[in-house]
């Protein structure tokens, strides 16, 4: 570690010996509130000197030659800055732009905004998700919710509204990486999968990707999702009260040190609980729902403190606490836990392009599920530690990232087998990783971010090198191909069974390093395994092409080859048995999206065309989560005088998923003393499965509308009304079907909703 960081301060500073020549550097903000405002075009005019802010709202010019100049500086939805600035001498020029909001904008200025960024990212395989593009979706339960919004992105699949579970080109939740503020989070979504943990209004930004990311993102082998919180508002108290006949949303946020002119710092905080009354209230507004209504509850707080300075340092201490609850008193209990505390900091020096980033925080996850009938309770815990360290160093429009990454985890899986007998596993392990990525521009025609990571897993002793590549090549301004691909490694497992037509419940545990536990080969015996990690090859390729201004088409095909899993043994029949196997497997398909967005009409369009598959050396199967067919149309509508009205509807269609069929029941008995009464005691039913998923579940479509109105109070007031319908046809989409006394639940009926938001 201390060889590496000196290496990193050794070429940094070459670097910056090397950049001694007339530099405007500094960040872009929204005039409101002083958040940062990324994605900026800042450009010298009457030059082809330039640069657009990066997601933190930095940005770098290098190399500009004597002489005076104006800058421009502007963003959709915005007033444009004009400012002066005079070059005579090698010097760093840093600059603070607060661009200030207006209430009308030109359609050019947004296709300007849009092309600039398509045109200097990859964005192969991400897709970027605002609080704006969440509030096209119908409001269901009262405010638009990032789990809902997921749901329609390209190449996730959703196992429907209930269960909460996310499955991204054919990679388990597990395999999913999701990052808040650069910390892990084990479950961001709850039972009810219309509802994240996340308030909509707290969310800067949120990057999707689907696969083949860089090397900045490791330790998973599917995809990441990279959600950024945003800094309290800095120049006055403001907030919301949002409430539903479903559930209740509270912000509050504003400044402990106003940011003023004359000021070096600003301190602020923002403040975020939400929790939900379904349970009670579906007995009284869903009483065709049944006597136990919607038995789901959940309540989540979120936190965060920030010191910003006029440079662009600034630095966060936030916690979280999210909850939820299911019970479902003849079937199942189910709840879970995540809470946190964390902090993370951004350094900008003050004469070189270098911005220096990191975050170190704590957070802990259980889990238990109580199946009535099926033998006893399952917990799952997991708590630890990350650290991370990065450098970026800006080479005009070309970024070098460097850094380090530690994460440690302790892991206790408890549950009882098919015989009774109790298993409890605990592991602790850390892991530390080392990255490099460089971000090419070529004349804005090629972009190549070539990266690196190298990745050590102690509890195993093993380490995965792991090299990527994105390219980005600009045929013609409108049409622009792209590529990524890479190896990754993971050493987290979930456990779940195949007995489950939909699975609950996740266990997670670290790679087994026994041998009792996981075997040395596929259950064949021939296929030998090397090593004890979770392996996946990505490679990606798509077209970016936009034939009109208001339309822009992307179309992606991937593969990923899953070269190494670790799955629940299927096979266990006595204690003695490995708990884990060994598989293969594939992901492939592709996605085609359209989006349509001019003057308050705007349309978003989906198909997606997968194929996932298994092998653990004696069945190949299609897991459960494998949807031939995936369609999601997304239509909002906004009008009246400054578009205070605002129509929405979302239709989603998804064939079947597989799932194993129960073939027979027997009574089965298991003494827990050698002087049981085995006559007169009660045997309990067991079942035979069929083939393995060799059946469909039937297809999956679901229709909502919604709408809202805004009355403006004020300059600094409003109040939205809302109403909206989800499963406008009570089309009946299952959800989870018990074993033991075939009971069948639904995911949710038609339900309406109605809120009121309060902004000040």
């Amino acid at each position: 570690m201390k060889k590496f960081l000196l290496l990193l301060g050794f070429i940094c500073g070459l670097l910056s010996l090397s950049a001694q020549n007339t530099m405007l550097k500094g960040f872009t903000y929204d005039d409101s509130n002083g958040e940062t405002l990324p994605y900026c075009t800042v450009q010298l005019m009457g030059t082809s000197l330039g640069a657009l802010s990066d997601a933190k709202g930095a940005f770098v010019i290098n190399k500009i030659p004597k002489g005076k100049y104006a800058v421009k500086v502007s963003f959709l939805g915005y007033n444009d800055i004009i400012d002066s600035i005079v070059v005579d001498k090698d010097a760093v020029i840093t600059k603070r732009y607060s661009l200030v909001p207006v209430s009308t904008t030109l359609d050019a200025v947004q296709i300007q905004g849009e092309g600039q960024r398509k045109e200097q990212e990859t964005r192969t395989s991400v897709i970027s998700v605002t609080p704006k593009d969440m509030s096209k979706m119908p409001s269901i339960g009262g405010q638009p919710d990032f789990a809902q919004y997921l749901q329609v992105l390209p190449g996730v699949i959703s196992t429907g509204d209930q269960g909460g579970q996310l499955y991204v080109r054919g990679g388990t939740p597990v395999q999913n990486m999701l990052l808040l503020d650069g910390v892990l989070l084990y479950n961001p979504f709850h039972s009810v999968g219309i509802f994240s943990v996340f308030d909509m209004d707290i969310m800067s930004s949120a990057d999707v990707y689907t696969g083949g990311f860089g090397a900045e993102f490791g330790g998973r082998v599917s995809s990441v999702m990279d959600i950024k919180t945003r800094d309290g508002n800095k120049k006055r108290i403001s907030g919301k009260v949002d409430v539903s006949n479903i559930q209740t949303q509270l912000l509050l946020e504003g400044p402990l040190v106003k940011l003023k002119d004359d000021r070096k710092t600003a301190l602020s905080f923002i403040l975020s609980g939400k929790g939900s009354y379904l349970e009670p209230a579906s007995k009284l507004f869903y009483p065709y729902v049944g006597k136990e209504g919607l038995p789901y509850s959940f309540w989540d707080l979120y936190g965060k403190l920030t010191l910003s300075t006029r440079n662009g340092t600034k630095w966060n201490v936030f916690g979280f606490d999210f909850n939820d609850m299911v019970n479902y008193s003849s079937i199942a209990t189910y709840k879970w836990n995540n809470w946190g505390l964390g902090t993370n900091f951004l350094i900008v020096p003050g004469d070189v392009p270098i911005t220096i980033e990191g975050a170190l925080a704590y957070s802990k996850y259980i889990c238990t599920l109580d199946e009535k009938e099926l033998f006893k309770p399952k917990t799952s815990t997991m708590d630890g530690f990350t650290f991370n360290l990065a450098f970026n160093y800006y080479l005009g429009k070309s970024v070098l990232n460097v850094g380090v990454e530690t994460v440690g985890f302790n892991t206790a899986y408890s549950y009882y087998t098919n015989f009774g007998s109790p298993v409890d596993i605990e592991d602790h392990t850390t892991d530390i990783s080392f990255f490099a990525k460089f971000k090419y521009n070529f004349r804005n025609k090629l972009l190549l971010e070539p990266s690196f990571r190298l990745q050590y897993y102690y509890a195993v002793g093993e380490a995965s090198p792991e090299p990527r590549l994105a390219l980005k090549y600009n045929i013609l301004r409108n049409l622009r191909f792209k590529l990524a691909g890479g190896l990754y490694s993971q050493n987290l497992i979930a456990v779940t069974s195949d007995q489950d037509v939909v699975s609950l419940f996740n266990g997670f545990m670290s790679s087994p390093v026994s041998s009792g536990l996981l075997p040395a080969t596929m259950i064949n015996g021939t296929d030998t395994i090397k090593g004890r990690l979770q392996k996946a090859q990505h490679i990606i390729a798509g077209l970016e092409y936009d034939p009109i201004s208001q339309i822009s088409i992307n179309v992606e095909g991937y593969f990923k080859n899953f070269s190494q899993l670790i799955s629940a043994n299927r096979y266990k029949m006595f204690d003695t048995d490995n708990e884990f196997i060994w598989e293969k497997g594939r992901a492939y398909g592709g996605d085609i999206t359209v989006k349509y967005d001019d003057k308050g009409f705007y349309v978003w369009l989906v198909y997606s065309l997968g194929w996932v598959k298994r092998t653990d050396g004696v069945v190949s199967y299609n897991p459960h989560f494998d949807r031939r067919h995936n369609v999601n149309l997304l239509v909002s509508y906004s009008f009246g005088k400054r578009r205070s009205w605002q129509v929405d509807a979302r239709w989603n269609f998804g064939t079947g998923f597989p799932f194993t069929q129960t073939q027979a029941y027997y009574p089965h008995y298991v003494p827990t003393t050698i002087n049981d009464d085995y006559v007169s005691n009660n045997e309990d039913i067991y079942f035979l499965l069929a083939g393995l998923n060799q059946a469909r579940l039937p297809h999956y479509h679901r229709l909502d509308i919604g709408a809202k109105k805004k009355f403006h109070l004020g300059e600094r007031n409003s109040l939205e009304l809302s109403i909206s319908f989800s499963n406008i046809y009570n089309y009946r989409n299952v959800f989870y079907v018990n074993r033991i006394s075939n009971e069948v639940i639904y995911q949710l009926p038609f339900l309406y909703y109605f809120g009121l938001t309060w902004r000040f």
